[in-house]
């Protein structure tokens, strides 16, 4: 299994030689094997490997046992642990999400690589998933490989070579009990609908994951000529191919603070570009209005209590009690108030705006929901600088950098926040 699993990292690239990989592991045969497998790699890959636990404290003494069967292990291989845990509370998206989030919140804040042991079975699951609920192309990615600093070397195996290769080593494991519930779609999935597509085929996982892997690569091409410094005119979204356009409306709205955009939203905003009313508007979730003035689109919102103040880069502009500098960035360097980013024309600073959203690990929130996750007061909220560009938001004070316009590789400017006292501020 390890020589499959080394071809499939270097095809994809996620490891390269002095990183530091973290392992998620439950303690569950998947990650098990995930983590023993580079323990005999990582001499060979030249890496730094760790491990890193997270305790939800949903099911009790059980927890509790995952946990110390994962220490153990890990001293066992003197493998260096991290160690997390939290009482998890149910949010909208229900128990499991939250747990999720939460989960992935803790190795976030990990400094290195994070592998989690997602097989290829679990992809065929999420492609399944995708297609009960209804999907386009990108569901039928399945999991991506690498997110980030997220990476899923696990991909290319099987649930059944994990078997094998725990057999092999006579590694133990533990089983997490709530697998054995069919509360959760993808439970029923796994244990009555996989077992009848594997008796038609029993390399279904294997073939699934492979065909997702394919979606994914041509759903990247597509988003990669999708690409725009500013949104095309009306006259110009109308002549380009309807596969390009959609992806250009849905990162249009994605941009402008519709979080999930939907077919019927993409369907909605089409309707707009296609109508004969110069000065059509139509509604989207998240409090967005957009609206056709003649030959482009815009966003219709709530202004906050400072208006746009332009960034000069290099330069600095003040902003409320901000001092806010602009340099070409000689690393990438992110922060609360630090923001290295790639803005595609003219910086801005301005206070939120209703439907306002950007992306931190674990997904994308509103403004106003990360604002209040951190506490800050409802009368400091309008102070605080919204960067953006032609594009939409690239980062926010106190929050960080929105990861869907963070640069990952130079050249960049960086912007950096400072608190200011006692001068004279623009508002």
């Amino acid at each position: 299994m390890q020589n499959k699993l080394l071809r499939f990292i270097r095809e994809q690239g996620l490891i390269k030689p002095g990183d530091r990989v973290i392992c998620a592991v439950s303690g569950g045969a998947d990650s098990v094997a995930m983590l023993f497998a580079l323990y005999l790699l990582k001499d060979k890959m030249n890496i730094q490997l760790e491990a890193a636990h997270f305790n939800h404290h949903l099911r009790g003494e059980e927890s509790q046992r995952d946990e110390d069967f994962v220490r153990e292990f890990c001293v066992r291989y003197d493998i260096p642990l991290h160690v997390g845990g939290g009482q998890v509370q149910t949010g909208k998206k229900g128990l499991e999400a939250a747990a999720r989030d939460a989960r992935y919140e803790f190795l976030q804040s990990l400094d290195g690589k994070i592998a989690t042991a997602h097989t290829a079975d679990d992809n065929a699951e999420t492609v399944l998933l995708h297609l009960i609920r209804g999907t386009g192309l990108k569901g039928l990615g399945g999991i991506s490989p690498k997110r980030g600093n997220l990476i899923r070397p696990m991909l290319c195996i099987t649930r059944q070579e994990v078997e094998d290769f725990l057999n092999e080593w006579s590694l133990p494991h533990v089983e997490d009990s709530s697998n054995a519930s069919d509360a959760f779609l993808r439970n029923r999935i796994r244990h009555h609908v996989m077992p009848i597509l594997w008796e038609e085929n029993p390399k279904i996982g294997e073939n699934l994951s492979k065909m997702a892997l394919r979606l994914r690569v041509d759903e990247e091409y597509l988003l990669q000529q999708s690409t725009f410094e500013t949104l095309p005119d009306v006259s110009a979204l109308r002549t380009l191919p309807k596969p390009i356009r959609s992806r250009v409306l849905e990162r249009f709205l994605k941009q402008n603070g519709v979080l999930e955009p939907e077919d019927a939203h993409i369907s909605q905003a089409e309707a707009l570009v296609f109508s004969d009313n110069p000065s059509a508007k139509a509604a989207f979730p998240g409090g967005v209005t957009i609206s056709r003035s003649y030959d482009r689109l815009t966003v219709l919102a709530e202004q906050g209590t400072f208006g746009e103040i332009p960034l000069p880069c290099p330069g600095q502009t003040v902003f409320g009690s901000f001092r806010v500098i602009c340099e070409p960035a000689k690393g990438i360097e992110n922060s609360t108030d630090t923001l290295t980013v790639r803005p595609m024309g003219p910086m801005r600073l301005r206070s939120r705006q209703t439907g306002d959203a950007m992306r931190l690990p674990g997904g994308s929130k509103s403004l106003k929901k990360l604002f209040i996750d951190r506490k800050i007061p409802a009368s400091q909220r309008e102070e605080i600088p919204v960067l953006c560009d032609d594009i939409g938001i690239l980062g926010v004070h106190s929050i960080g950098v929105n990861l869907d316009r963070a640069a990952d590789s130079l050249p960049a400017v960086t912007v950096r926040f400072e608190k200011i006292q006692g001068e004279k501020q623009n508002g």
